[in-house]
């Protein structure tokens, strides 16, 4: 009888084991160890170089807001890449670009069993958590445009040197307006991780001597919205009459600040310059409210992030520093410290070539 009685009770142990097991484990393991495993696990898988794409690879993007125009394009060029291997790709997220939006969308994609997922953070570390337990469950993870910690992903595919995007917008706008006078920053969210990036070495940039005469003011966020980008410029002007130039590092930003300067007073008397698209900044270039901006191709990041994600479920890379892989019609890429790939230089875009391009 007493034999009955523990059995039952160890039947009832295991079955409670089953059901916590997704949220601690019935070894004693807890939410910091489940992150351990995680990064233990891929660290120690092995990469074959010669194994081949897996056929009906399942990959999700998600960006920092779904109706991101910019977004939306890279997007697109990643699914259409999944095509090239026989993959199934697709774009979720959320409508706004606040640190905790993403998490949710996240859960759904492991539930779903997605073989990757691809994530541009809007913030660093809020996504952690959710995105080490798909790690811990064999789900790739790749994080593009705007990195989150470099523990919660294999891979952070970065459309160019995050030290060149900000110290050449600093460089440039500063020829614009002589080395001389009071600049701004218009920024997306406060936590976005590559914004964030590129303004620290715009400010180191600054400290350089051949700067003395220009002064940062003030960094204000339009949050990726493009009404409050348009009202945070109007607020800059207003609060700072002296100012000679806006550096907006954010395609909705440039876009807002620029409709904003094209009716108003400050049409040529203001610098705007900054990361945008040729088709959204098209008519500010032609009309003079603009003189140049920069930005890599967005169809080749969405189409390079979607190659490196399908080779990391594949089994080619694990996300190690030195190890190769093949990008489609991109050749070949290096995976570099920290497991950044990136994909190459910015192009400055003005009245000379902006009709060549079309995204």
């Amino acid at each position: 009888m007493r034999l009955h009685t523990r059995n039952r009770a160890l039947a009832a142990t295991a079955a409670a084991c089953v059901l916590s097991l997704a949220l601690a484990g019935c070894s004693g393991t807890t939410k910091s160890d489940a992150k351990d495993d995680a990064k233990d696990k891929a660290a120690g898988a092995k990469a074959d170089p010669d194994a081949p794409l897996k056929k009906g690879l399942k990959l999700a993007f998600l960006p920092k807001q779904i109706n991101n125009p910019y977004e939306q394009i890279v997007d697109k060029a990643g699914i259409a890449a999944a095509k090239e291997y026989d993959g199934k790709a697709k774009e979720v997220g959320p409508s706004d670009a606040k640190a905790s939006s993403q998490v949710s969308y996240i859960n759904t994609l492991v539930q779903q069993r997605q073989d990757a997922i691809l994530i541009a953070a809007n913030d660093a570390n809020a996504v952690c958590g959710p995105l080490k337990q798909a790690m811990k469950q064999d789900i790739k993870v790749v994080s593009y445009d705007s990195d989150t910690d470099k523990d919660c992903r294999q891979l952070f595919i970065n459309q160019a040197s995050s030290e060149e995007i900000g110290r050449s917008l600093v460089r440039r706008t500063a020829e614009q307006i002589g080395h001389k006078g009071q600049i701004a920053i218009l920024s997306a969210t406060q936590n976005a991780t590559n914004q964030n990036t590129w303004i620290e070495f715009m400010k180191d940039e600054l400290k350089k001597p051949e700067y003395k005469d220009v002064k940062l003011v003030k960094t204000a966020y339009g949050d990726d919205d493009d009404q409050k980008s348009f009202q945070e410029t109007q607020g800059l002007l207003k609060a700072y009459p002296d100012l000679k130039a806006v550096i907006s590092p954010t395609t909705v930003g440039i876009a807002a600040a620029a409709r904003y300067i094209s009716d108003s007073s400050y049409k040529g008397k203001v610098v705007l310059n900054g990361l945008g698209t040729p088709n959204q900044m098209r008519k500010y270039i032609k009309d003079g409210t603009v003189e140049e901006f920069s930005l890599w191709d967005p169809q080749k990041l969405g189409y390079l992030g979607s190659y490196a994600a399908a080779s990391l479920a594949s089994g080619q890379i694990t996300g190690e520093q030195g190890e190769k892989f093949k990008a489609g019609k991109l050749g070949e890429r290096t995976v570099g410290k920290d497991g950044e790939v990136i994909l190459g230089p910015p192009t400055v875009f003005d009245k000379k070539n902006i009709g060549d391009y079309d995204f």
